[in-house]
């Protein structure tokens, strides 16, 4: 919006960036936070050295090529520019990369009856898999190739299925694949969390293994890019982006009322002062009269001094529990960093487990996830209710967004800001128009 050319205030109650997904630090503030007894034991280092994220979250890279693209990768190798994901396209449009420096997730794991393995996502390593038995390899690399070849408009690589009609049930059904084998395609390569998408059109489902193939050509370990420091910095790149463009940051503003005349915003009172506005956005806990609970959310962050078992020592990876396998409507997810992402202290390592809230007692619906990190120093556990909007703002000129969800990526976060934006311009964001734009306007931000 700053970039639009709109005046931007930016408040936060908090003393820290970033609201329900800000890392946090020292370690001392997340014992705090959580209520925990005493300060850390000396055995955890020192509390400077930890950013730890409230929630998991990885970004997706692709391997679709663009000129003068790049993001900072840690890497002993050049790499060609990147483009990718809805959110790597948004930091790249907005140049917020400049401010950061992503690792590579070093593997991704799927959970099959107790144990994990690698994904497998190209031919190589889908024959070389112990997830499959020999025949099954030979069904799933046929259909690898047919995902890799499927072009829309090529009817010679279609094989008679119909991208807009044919389900992926029955694209599953045509290469003879087994249960377990669509398990872990359609969740840990589809990144679905649940079934429903079994009986839609199969053209999203092939476009989404493609991303992931691609991404992991690209990248070799897994398609996950993670910010070193932690996702905190996503949202302090966005502060100094806006603050370039003349918007303003005030932490640690309690807000004590939204003045509304007439059915719409007109302001935000703050320590007695009104700041007036014509618009705005704020996430659900600050008008908890316009959101509704649309579910809950757990989330239990691990502190450990070990990789996980079966993940060959990786220092960060993804385990994806696909919920058939654990007799759940939600898979359950794990996302692991480390010490090697500036986020722990020397040796130490942080796994986050998250799942959709099925039941009434949410922490034994993670014990499968819990089982794979033994032993684990400390946990935080959280259990978050997850709202929407009841108000759209069309009206009310109020444009909040949704709760963070339970997947580790953040496509879903990415379609809310599309349709906050939508909701205030009335017109689509439009990525293309927006790169093209991008050197018109970010040429003199550039040198600063």
């Amino acid at each position: 919006m700053s970039v639009k050319g709109k005046k931007v205030l930016h408040m936060d109650r908090n003393s820290y960036y970033g609201g329900d997904s800000a890392s946090i630090t020292p370690l001392e503030d997340l014992y705090k936070r959580f209520s925990l007894p005493g300060s850390p034991p000396e055995s955890m280092g020192k509390g400077r050295d930890w950013n730890v994220d409230l929630i998991p979250k990885f970004l997706m890279a692709n391997g679709r090529k663009q000129q003068h693209q790049t993001l900072h990768l840690h890497f002993s190798h050049h790499l060609e520019s990147v483009i990718s994901s809805q959110l790597v396209r948004m930091l790249l449009i907005t140049q917020v990369t400049r401010y950061l420096d992503f690792k590579v997730i070093e593997g991704s794991f799927v959970y099959k009856k107790g144990s994990i393995y690698k994904v497998p996502s190209t031919e190589t390593e889908a024959l070389a898999s112990s997830l499959m038995g020999l025949f099954e390899k030979r069904r799933f690399r046929k259909f690898l190739v047919f995902v890799a070849n499927f072009d829309e408009n090529d009817p010679k690589t279609l094989e008679g299925v119909d991208p807009k009609k044919t389900t992926m049930r029955d694209v599953y059904k045509k290469f003879d694949l087994g249960q377990d084998v669509v398990d872990f395609t359609g969740h840990a390569l589809a990144l679905y969390r649940t079934d429903d998408y079994l009986d839609q059109p199969c053209i999203e489902s092939i476009n989404r293994i493609k991303l992931y193939s691609e991404s992991l050509a690209r990248y070799g370990k897994s398609p996950y890019l993670y910010p070193l420091y932690g996702l905190g910095e996503l949202p302090q790149g966005f502060a100094r982006l806006s603050a370039i463009y003349g918007g303003t940051y005030m932490l640690n503003k309690p807000i004590e009322e939204i003045i509304i005349e007439n059915g719409k915003v007109v302001g935000v009172k703050s320590e007695g002062e009104i700041a007036r506005c014509k618009q705005l956005i704020c996430d659900p806990s600050y008008v908890m009269d316009r959101v509704n609970k649309v579910g809950q959310v757990i989330r239990v962050i691990c502190i450990m001094s070990h990789p996980i078992k079966n993940t060959s020592d990786a220092n960060s990876c993804q385990i994806i529990i696909p919920q058939n396998q654990v007799n759940r409507k939600h898979d359950i997810y794990v996302c692991m960093i480390s010490y090697a992402h500036n986020v722990a202290a020397q040796g130490k390592y942080i796994a986050i487990v998250s799942t959709t809230v099925e039941t009434n007692d949410p922490e034994k619906e993670i014990k499968p996830a819990l089982d794979l990190l033994e032993p684990v120093e400390q946990k935080f556990v959280s259990i978050s209710d997850q709202f929407a909007p009841t108000d759209v703002g069309s009206e009310s000129q109020i444009f909040v967004s949704r709760s963070y969800d339970a997947t580790t990526h953040f496509e879903t976060t990415c379609d809310d800001i599309k349709d906050i934006y939508k909701r205030m311009t009335g017109t689509e964001f439009d990525f293309a128009e927006m790169e093209r734009k991008k050197n018109d306007i970010f040429g003199d931000a550039a040198d600063q």
